[in-house]
């Protein structure tokens, strides 16, 4: 008997054929609906396996308290990450004869009666029945959810009034109930992107958040809390693909990275990640693009990571001297090349710690003819980038000619393996690439603009001490990259995120994600 695959359908009637073309088409998507479903559980089954191995590894005894409970935040907040994920995908697969909608996960904290409310009631578009009638009002359905304004909680009470027709018996109108982010559970909006503001942007672990809240009388755990991140980083994530998409779709970048060390919860200790950036800032010279910086997170610190995070990128990449970078620039890419633009500031540190250390005058003379450099580029702030090309070629071409001249002498009297000699090895190793700035007057002369988005993630590595699981620091690197971005665009990452996710909560399309990025946010009619 021949299998269905080897019917001939040409040989079938029309009727038929499309019948079993239908049916073979509907068999396709299950099959790809079952597979997606089984990546799902194969990463809740790893992270239920990481969060055991925190709790009762033979080695966990050796983690603080502290330890502990970064471990546990960032694992719960992977698995409300991965759940989202995997009900999401439930939701278009609902099985035969049951509800389509996900079950509601209802949060059994209080909310305290002497918390201030606010009642925002929702009356139907029409209070005439189809049949002519005037709808009286028989009963409403109360919701309730925390809310916060920044020192201030209190509660949403939102009311939707039941009307029924006096005239006839079967009409019932009532508003539609509001989107949230979270169904069923007790947090705003608001009360979700102040969460995330003060773990990532103010650097306070979600424990001592809870702590906190504790102390008004909110008796939230940090589980909840992390339930919450999770929830909010996979809402966002379409967000921050595509302000990565846009930085790569620059004519220039710059790209610098640094440490994140990851808790290995079956080792009692951390290990290194890392967390790279991608950031574009052309306000020294009024370029029209919106600044904006997209952090992704990695593994380790080779040229692998950096090819992956660069696919797609051509132009201009402003960097140290990491020699990551170089490697990656000289392999063929389907894409075509990039150019290494290389950061004077720092060669310059390197002459400064010999100088400070030592009080070598050839230091001394390398820092007095780069100081000429940046003296030129503080005249030049503000100015288009022709006129800054151009001011370059006149003024500061000869000084870097004659740096070039100095520099050669002085590389021929010192042995290379000293510790001036390797510092002056920096110029001599990276010239071409710190050359570039004289010919394109977009390029910086170092790359501080990016090192200084930078900083908030070593402040938070500072307070947090590390991230508790590689997949907390991606949720890091996501939601790090929304609040720096809206920084650099003089917006509040509070009132950016509250309306973000208030958007995402009422459905907006995927095909104007455009409209969520923060350079696209309009904060005075917010």
């Amino acid at each position: 008997m021949s299998s269905p695959a080897d019917i001939d359908l040409d040989a079938l009637p029309v009727d038929v054929r499309m019948l079993i073309e239908s049916e073979r088409a509907a068999r396709a998507e299950l099959e790809q609906q079952v597979a997606t479903l089984g990546r799902h559980n194969e990463r809740l089954a790893h992270l239920v396996q990481e969060f055991r191995k925190a709790l009762y590894g033979k080695r966990s005894e050796k983690l603080s308290a502290d330890e502990r409970q970064l471990a546990f935040e960032d694992l719960e907040t992977a698995l409300a990450t991965a759940e989202t994920a995997k009900e999401a995908a439930d939701a278009t697969t609902p099985a035969a004869g049951h509800d389509a909608r996900a079950p509601v996960r209802r949060n059994l904290g209080r909310l305290p009666k002497e918390l201030p409310r606010i009642e925002q009631v929702l009356e139907p578009a029409s209070g005439c029945c189809p049949c002519g009638g005037e709808m009286t009002r028989i009963g409403e359905e109360r919701t309730e959810r925390l809310d916060i304004v920044p020192a201030q909680f209190r509660v949403i009470a939102t009311v939707r009034p039941k009307y029924a027709c006096r005239v006839c018996s079967g009409a019932v109108v009532q508003a539609p109930a509001p989107a949230h982010l979270i169904e069923g559970a007790l947090p705003t909006e608001g009360l979700i992107a102040h969460v995330l503001v003060a773990k990532y942007a103010d650097h306070l672990p979600l424990y001592r958040q809870a702590q906190i809240y504790r102390r008004t009388g909110i008796d939230l755990h940090r589980s909840t809390l992390a339930d919450w991140v999770g929830k909010a980083a996979f809402h966002l994530a379409p967000v921050v693909d595509r302000l990565a998409w846009h930085m790569k779709g620059s004519t220039r970048l710059f790209m610098d990275e640094t440490t994140a060390p990851v808790l290995d919860p079956g080792r009692g200790r951390t290990r290194t990640g890392y967390l790279w950036a991608l950031a574009r800032d052309d306000r020294r010279w009024g370029g029209s693009d919106p600044p904006g910086v997209v952090y992704i997170y990695a593994p380790g610190r080779g040229a692998v990571h950096a090819e992956a995070m660069l696919q797609g990128f051509t132009g201009i990449l402003q960097v140290d001297g990491y020699s990551a970078y170089k490697t990656l620039a000289g392999k063929a890419r389907p894409e075509g090349p990039f150019t290494l633009a290389h950061c004077w500031a720092h060669g310059r540190r390197q002459l400064r710690e010999v100088f400070e250390r030592d009080g070598s005058p050839m230091a001394e003379e390398g820092l007095r003819r780069i100081a000429e450099l940046y003296r030129i580029e503080a005249e030049l702030k503000g100015r288009s980038s022709e006129e800054r090309r151009a001011a370059r070629q006149v003024r500061s071409r000869p000084i870097v000619e004659a740096f070039r001249t100095w520099l050669d002498a002085q590389r021929a009297r010192v042995s290379p393996k000293s510790r001036i000699g390797e510092k002056l090895g920096y110029f001599a190793n990276h010239w071409a690439g710190l050359c570039v700035f004289l010919g394109d007057g977009r390029v910086e002369i170092d790359s501080n603009a990016v090192e200084n988005t930078i900083r908030p993630l070593a402040l938070g590595r500072k307070n947090a001490l590390f991230a508790g699981h590689d997949e907390g620091a991606r949720s890091w690197a996501h939601i790090a990259s929304l609040i720096e971005t809206a920084k650099m665009n003089d917006l509040d990452p509070f009132a950016y995120l509250k309306a973000t996710l208030e958007a995402l909560a009422k459905g907006h399309p995927n095909q104007r994600i455009d409209e969520l990025l923060p350079w696209a946010f309009n904060q005075t009619s917010s």
